[in-house]
């Protein structure tokens, strides 16, 4: 069996990133997902290079967040085209958006207003930035500015430097996993109630949700965290290292029993009994000092070899890979965690069921692609095809 919530009808009115890869996600384990795109197509197409053809319509951006999707062109500014979307919606179990707040509403189609009246049992999942309504309501959100308002920005990078932004867009991939998961949640609740309801994932609320441990300290303590780099802010030695040549190795010495395994790989057992180092609050507090003492060890050491003695020892640690490395690691092709259709190469689903298999990846289409072929299959004739095509339904260019 391919796909644990096959025969689930997902509409994907979103760009960008977080609702896109939401309706991946969902498509990856069987649902069927249509993406709605302007007839100037989701902006992300053109985030590249690197680009995925020739023509440079399609960005490899773009190509990792919209596999197995049927694509249609909507020009949702014109009545005809939001005629055809509120037809897509009737046939549809699972909406995803992320719209500048209030269009649907200024559409004629918003949710509290009328779907959830006449489409008792649809799960309609809003992705925004703040919300809609609050004193940020409506605002847009960017990944990065809510890494800088969340407070996630202040938290990385050198205790001494200026704060940086995460190297991944973390709050809009945590935002689609959260809709993911709500999107779930909805349709088992609806298993039972027989009733669909709005999933409500904002980027802000994402990137509160991910603070953990600096906000549990601040709302125990109410000191304010500050950025310590690499290094975990309560655990010692949990940082990365400096080794032979320009290698760096992280080392996750979590426990007293690691911490002392660690100290007689590198040659300084006696490290274990100091009692600057005997426990972790006592490293933690000594921290300074505990570098002092470990750090000339690393510098002789290759990081692979001593990432594989440390393992040996039961000690967390490894180089630091870069994405060719990750990537092109054997434990990530026997993952499955790089999936290749045709010319197409993306990343491999990370949730695996052993009964419901996720579905073979299919590359993202051009936009448009298959803007006929639904219509057909929604019960349109060839002929009001065309005349929604006359109508401007479809923009400038017709399929």
């Amino acid at each position: 069996m391919s796909g644990a919530i096959r025969g689930v009808r997902v509409l994907d009115l979103s760009r960008v990133l977080a609702g896109p890869l939401c309706a991946q996600m969902l498509a990856d384990h069987g649902a069927e997902v249509i993406k709605v795109e302007a007839p100037a197509g989701d902006e992300t197409r053109r985030w590249g290079p690197p680009f995925v053809d020739e023509a440079e319509t399609t960005s490899a951006y773009y190509q990792g967040l919209n596999r197995n999707k049927s694509n249609v062109v909507l020009d949702l500014r014109t009545p005809p085209a939001r005629e055809v979307l509120y037809d897509l919606i009737a046939q549809a179990d699972v909406v995803v958006e992320n719209f500048k707040a209030g269009t649907m509403q200024n559409w004629g189609l918003g949710y509290e207003s009328r779907l959830v009246q006449e489409f008792p049992r649809l799960v309609y999942c809003r992705v925004t930035g703040y919300g809609v309504d609050g004193p940020l309501g409506g605002m847009p959100g960017y990944d990065a500015v809510l890494q800088a308002y969340g407070g996630l920005m202040s938290l990385n990078g050198e205790r001494e430097g200026e704060p940086l932004r995460v190297g991944v867009p973390i709050v809009d991939i945590t935002a689609a996993h959260q809709a993911f998961a709500g999107v779930l949640l909805a349709l088992l609740e609806r298993a039972g109630s027989g009733r669909g309801q709005l999933v409500d994932v904002t980027l802000f609320d994402a990137v509160l949700s991910i603070l953990h441990p600096h906000s549990a300290t601040y709302l125990q303590s109410g000191e304010v965290p500050e950025r310590t780099g690499a290094a975990h802010p309560t655990v010692a030695p949990y940082q990365v290292f400096r080794t032979a040549g320009q290698g760096r190795l992280f080392v996750a010495a979590a426990s007293d029993a690691q911490f002392a395994a660690l100290t007689d790989v590198l040659g300084c057992p006696h490290l274990a009994d100091d009692p600057r180092f005997r426990r972790n609050k006592d490293r933690v507090s000594h921290r300074a000092q505990l570098l002092a003492e470990l750090e000339p060890a690393f510098l002789h050491q290759d990081a692979g070899d001593l990432a594989e003695r440390l393992a040996a020892r039961g000690v967390p640690a490894s180089p630091v890979h870069n994405i060719d490395g990750a990537l092109s690691a054997p434990h990530a092709r026997h993952r499955a965690m790089v999936v290749q259709d045709g010319a197409y190469l993306g990343i491999g689903v990370p949730i695996k069921l052993d009964r419901s298999a996720a579905v073979p990846p299919r590359a993202p289409t051009a936009a448009g692609a298959d803007t006929c072929r639904v219509l057909t299959e929604l019960g349109y004739s060839r002929e009001r095809i065309s005349a929604l095509g006359s109508a401007g339904a479809f923009g400038p260019h017709s399929p």
